[in-house]
């Protein structure tokens, strides 16, 4: 215990180590304030002075500092000034000098110009007369030439005659020859000049896989001609092509055209898994459309082209260049999305854990509450049972008192046949 004295009334209390403690905190909180307000204040006004010196010191430094340079300007301004003075008269009188001499040279250049305009006069003359000469000669050339062109123009004319009619024959015999195919030669005369075109470059496909498409789609019911898949070295695959190949006689009542067969096409790549589709056609063979080269498709079918026959090897090598020139970025992008998935399932195991965790902790603190709830229940079961028996050790105590306190004249004292019978006793054992 501490003592503690007032200062007005002299009274002492007495109070514990614990209020002792808080009052002195109290003084010591309330004096550090202070304390502190006071410094703050001296602080705030020593920082409000500095400043003040400080520009007052910046102030005149760039007076002193401003007035030396309008010093300097002056006296520049005045250098200029002089200098101008004596180049401006430096410059007329070379001005005149120069002048004078051009004059000089004017003159002579004028009677130049005089005597070369007399003989010029004599040269045309001569050259006039040259060139008359030199056009007759010329003129004689030209006829000779023009019978020379004349002839070979003659000889043009019947090779290219015999040239057209080499190529009638040509197209007579290629009409009969569809005439004699069927339907299905037709179309197979097509896939083998393709797949001959192909095996011509074969060594230049290393990795690559082109055989016909012999699996019928589940889904649509159809197939295509052909399929191409290539791959690097370490058997990544770098382009796929679904090819299909249209061809059609001459004589066919019903004409197709190429568009009645992109959308079943479009079908087909994406059955197989294909990322191209080309149509290689010889259908509408008089449109110029389709005759131009390759013809990009995909404004109405996603990566769609349709091509002649002669641009079948061409368009696989651009296609698998630019596959090629795409092929890291893919291989970038692969590692990136499996860095993701790995972030993502990294992500979803660490909620998991945490709604777990979390379901858990619940759970414990649930059961927690319960068992100090009961724990409870039972501390006051244990009190009311202490009471009791506290309250049964008193009755207990009582009851031994009034039990030492009992004697034989206390019990007989209202009843004379039971002090007669234990005088009686008495006297017995006396005797």
């Amino acid at each position: 215990m501490n003592e503690i004295k007032c200062p007005n009334c002299g009274t002492v209390f007495q109070i514990d180590e614990k209020d002792y403690t808080n009052i002195l905190k109290q003084i010591r909180d309330k004096e550090f304030e202070k304390e502190l307000l006071l410094r703050e204040a001296e602080f705030k006004k020593d920082k409000e002075n500095s400043i003040m010196l400080i520009e007052s010191k910046a102030k005149n430094k760039l007076i002193e500092e401003v007035s030396k340079k309008d010093l300097e300007i002056n006296e520049l301004k005045l250098n200029i000034k002089n200098i101008k003075e004596n180049t401006k008269s430096k410059i007329e009188n070379e001005y005149l000098e120069k002048l004078q001499e051009k004059e000089l040279k004017l003159k002579e250049l004028e009677s130049k110009i005089k005597l070369i305009e007399s003989n010029n006069k004599l040269e045309i003359k001569d050259a006039i007369i040259l060139k008359e000469k030199e056009i007759d000669t010329l003129n004689n050339k030209i006829e000779i030439n023009k019978n020379e062109f004349l002839l070979k123009e003659k000889n043009l004319k019947e090779s290219y005659e015999e040239k057209i009619k080499n190529k009638d024959e040509q197209i007579a015999y290629y009409k009969d020859f569809k005439a004699r195919q069927s339907t299905k030669m037709i179309g197979e005369s097509l896939e083998l000049h393709c797949n001959n075109e192909f095996n011509k470059l074969r060594p230049l496909f290393k990795n690559a896989y082109f055989e016909k498409d012999n699996e019928v789609s589940k889904a649509t019911g159809s197939k295509g001609d052909f399929i191409f898949r290539d791959f690097d070295d370490d058997n990544t695959e770098i382009v796929s092509i679904m090819f299909e190949m249209k061809n059609e006689a001459d004589e066919t009542a019903t004409k197709h055209k190429n568009e009645d067969f992109l959308k079943e096409l479009d079908k087909d790549r994406k059955e197989k898994k294909c990322e191209y589709a080309v149509l290689v056609s010889l259908l509408e063979i008089d449109n110029d459309f389709y005759n131009t080269g390759i013809v990009d498709m995909s404004h109405k079918y996603e990566k769609m082209y349709v091509i002649r026959p002669q641009f079948f090897i061409p368009l696989i090598t651009l296609i698998r260049g630019i596959a090629i020139n795409s092929l890291e970025y893919k291989k970038e992008l692969q590692i990136i999305q499996n860095q993701n998935i790995d972030i993502s399932n990294f992500e979803e195991n660490m909620n998991n854990f945490k709604e777990g965790f979390s379901r858990n902790y619940r759970l414990a603190s649930e059961k927690f509450k319960k068992a100090i709830d009961e724990i409870d229940k039972t501390i006051d079961h244990l009190q009311k049972t202490k009471d009791a028996l506290l309250s049964s050790e008193n009755n207990l105590r009582l009851a031994n008192n009034k039990a030492e306190d009992l004697t034989i004249k206390k019990l007989t004292r209202n009843s004379e046949t039971m002090q007669k019978l234990f005088e009686e006793e008495q006297n017995k054992n006396t005797n």
